[in-house]
């Protein structure tokens, strides 16, 4: 059984970090692509960053390059996520999801529909 289960979530000030990791089990996350997404509330899902582990390749959303990094840790089997300079519009629900169609991500897309596991997810809340 596939569980993906993300930690680091919480409350914070403008203009400061957060790292959230998502703990993979039944899958290896160096064979899929891995992806975070967030929802904020009246608002539709967007992919914020994405990873193919097969190949590196990495997606950012617009509003995230420069702030934000992706990264994998093959042997804890997990995907981190450091958000820096976070403002009061990154508040939202953060989701991790993985697809074993990793080469579906690329510098300009990550489709979520592709990706077939998610986990609980953990909310982010960012204060003024």
């Amino acid at each position: 059984e596939v569980q993906l289960v993300e930690s680091g979530g919480g409350l914070v000030q403008a203009g400061r970090s957060l790292r959230l990791s998502c703990a993979a089990s039944g899958l290896t996350v160096g064979d899929y692509g891995i992806g975070w997404f967030r929802q904020a509330p009246g608002k539709e899902r967007e992919a914020v960053s994405c990873i193919s582990s097969t190949d590196n390749k990495t997606y950012y959303a617009d509003a995230v390059k420069g702030l934000f990094t992706i990264s994998v840790d093959n042997a804890k089997n997990t995907v981190s996520l450091q958000m820096n300079s976070l403002n009061p519009e990154d508040t939202a629900f953060y989701h991790c999801a993985a697809t074993n169609i990793p080469w579906v991500v690329d510098r300009t897309t990550c489709p979520d529909y592709k990706f077939a596991y998610w986990g609980q997810g953990t909310q982010v809340t960012v204060s003024s």
